[in-house]
């Protein structure tokens, strides 16, 4: 075996499993099933919030040790499976350890939706979210218009890189500002609420907020307590978006009339 490959593939396996919105108990229990591929009689494997931590130790010989910083989370239980399947085809001596680094860089490499279907996605989150929040067919039909500029500001806003705050917020903001010029010069019948509520769905953080409840009652306190402060930071910047872009539309329309 390996031992250098095999940390790599491990750090590789529980980067990919933390960077796809993975609870860190899920996390560390893959890569010490890993380890014990190991012929170390000590394997650690620690899981945070935004890093993780890889060691194999024998007194006999010198510590191994790989630590991975994941800066960037995100929501994809796609890959989350994926790892789980390369890490129990590699325990199970499906695979070599080669073969499992391998897998697991394609997976890491790999894309699961494409710029088109995220754009097709946020336009459906708003459509389809607005009969759930009381909305009619006029309602569904503003929903799709706001949804069609909260894709393009999400196309835009990516091309610059700006932290999640600031992303959220922009998105927030044009979410409000469309929905206000819908209901305002083509839909009048139409509710600028529902249409503001079903397009910000996209951007709430319920799953990272989920999850985070799972890491603190499993006693990851220090991750639990960063994933739900990032969720509420989430949640802070689209009000402060939607809000300054109703303020704004009021200012701009008051000045023009």
């Amino acid at each position: 075996m390996n031992e250098k490959l095999l940390m790599e593939t491990v750090a590789l396996a529980g980067k990919i499993m933390l960077a796809s919105g993975a609870e860190v108990y899920r996390v560390e229990e893959t890569m010490r099933y890993m380890l014990q591929k190991s012929s170390y009689p000590v394997a650690e494997a620690v899981a945070l919030g935004t890093g993780l931590f890889v060691t194999l130790d024998d007194p006999e010989r010198d510590t191994l040790t790989i630590a991975r910083r994941v800066p960037a989370r995100s929501n994809n239980l796609n890959r989350i499976c994926a790892v789980n399947e390369v890490s129990r085809k590699f325990c199970s001596n499906q695979l070599t350890v080669e073969d499992a680094y391998q897998e697991l860089k394609d997976i890491e490499a790999d894309k699961l939706y494409t710029k088109r279907w995220k754009f097709l996605g946020l336009i459906g989150v708003s459509v389809f979210f607005a009969p759930i929040f009381g909305g009619g067919p006029l309602d569904m039909f503003g929903a799709c218009i706001v949804g069609l500029t909260l894709a393009l500001a999400d196309l835009l806003i990516n091309k610059v890189k700006l932290n999640d705050f600031f992303v959220n917020a922009f998105c927030s903001f044009v979410i409000a500002i469309s929905a206000t010029i819908v209901r305002k010069f083509l839909l009048p019948a139409a509710s600028a609420d529902v249409m503001i509520i079903s397009s910000i769905m996209s951007l709430v953080p319920g799953v990272a907020f989920t999850t985070s409840i799972r890491d603190i009652l499993n006693g990851d306190y220090a991750s639990g307590s960063a994933r739900m402060l990032e969720a509420i930071v989430v949640a802070l910047a689209i009000a402060a978006g939607v809000g300054l872009g109703l303020v704004s539309w009021g200012v701009f329309w008051r000045w023009l009339t």
